[in-house]
């Protein structure tokens, strides 16, 4: 039984497979969209939806929310359908069209399929603490969606990479109380932020804590209250009064099924034709991080070059009676778009 039917079937609901929608179709082309994660954004939602990005063409700036927010909105004329929390776990192939099984036991039939996946099915590392499940999305977060959330709180954030200095400074800016978690005493993030944090430190408006890691969270119905620290060299504990915590351990990603579809995959990255965009497997395609071809830049505006190359070579799949007559889009408009 299949439960969705659609011309494209891609994988991965970042930026480039949220353009990919868009130029499937200005093509006529419609798709179905898969990915792991409950919302669509990819890193840019999940990472950094509130960190600035400026390689974009068009935008000095931009946040990854604000990102994803317009790709959304430029692909909502074509009606893709949303599949998330749920990964493609397998593929049957029936020469003319592939049905798709995701990890929750939908079907898809797709004539084509486009990986855009980035690096893969990701999520965060979680820290081995007993009771964090309870607390998850609570007052437990991987990630900073809205700031302004967490105003006049206080704010522990464990970690020593980029993600956690970079956010331990943002947060500091509107904190009650910001502490900054970490195993050692140096962390490992560009030198300028370090000395920020340093700065910041001696004004009192950072509590650095180390080396110390997590050992306790205390509250109730999820709702944190307090975290026990311990000293990893003499194993003293202290305890904070903490109402959000945020462990920024990095992600892990994987490929997880795809490596069992028959695609020449070197690195974790999937070889592709770079004039198409096409697999070394019929009818599939990879566009954004996961392809990789001589020269690749691995740029946000690259995957969206890849993907209007990959849609105008899939047109003659979808519709192989049909000539594509190219138009720029201030002729033609945007189908569908009244």
């Amino acid at each position: 039984m299949t439960d969705y039917t659609t011309d494209i079937a891609v994988i991965g609901a970042g930026p480039v497979g949220i353009f990919t929608v868009f130029q499937a179709g200005m093509l006529k082309m419609q798709c179905c969209v898969i990915d792991a994660l409950t919302e669509v954004g990819g890193q840019c939602t999940a990472l950094y939806p509130e960190k600035p990005i400026y390689d974009i063409p068009g935008y000095p700036i931009v946040s990854g929310k604000e990102l994803i927010d317009n790709l959304k909105k430029q692909s909502e004329p074509f009606n893709p359908q949303y599949l998330l929390g749920q990964i493609a776990e397998k593929i049957e192939d029936y020469s003319d069209y592939f049905l798709i099984r995701t990890s929750k036991g939908i079907v898809i039939q797709s004539k084509v399929i486009v990986i855009a996946a980035g690096a893969g099915a990701f999520g965060p590392n979680r820290p081995p603490i007993d009771n964090i499940l309870d607390y998850e999305n609570k007052s437990v977060f991987y990630q900073v969606k809205n700031i302004s959330d967490f105003h006049n709180k206080n704010i522990m954030i464990a970690g020593g990479g980029d993600s956690a200095a970079d956010w331990a400074v943002e947060l500091s800016k509107i904190a009650s109380q910001l502490y900054i978690v970490h195993r050692r005493r140096n962390f490992r993030c560009a030198p300028n932020t370090a000395l920020q944090i340093d700065n910041l430190s001696q004004n009192g408006k950072i509590n650095v804590i180390v080396p110390y890691q997590i050992k306790k969270l205390l509250g109730e119905e999820g709702k944190l209250h307090s975290v026990v620290v311990q000293n990893i060299t003499n194993h003293e504990e202290i305890t904070l009064q903490v109402d959000y915590l945020f462990p920024f351990f990095g992600t892990s990603a994987n490929l997880g099924s795809m490596l069992n579809w028959g695609i020449e995959i070197k690195g974790y990255q999937m070889t592709v034709d770079f004039e198409t965009c096409r697999t070394s497997r019929d009818r599939i395609y990879a566009v954004g991080d996961i392809a990789t071809y001589p020269g690749k830049v691995k740029l946000i505006l690259t995957g969206f070059s890849e993907a209007a190359m990959a849609c105008h070579h899939i047109y003659h799949i979808v519709y192989p009676n049909s000539p594509l007559n190219f138009q720029y889009s201030t002729s033609k408009g945007i189908p569908n778009k009244n």
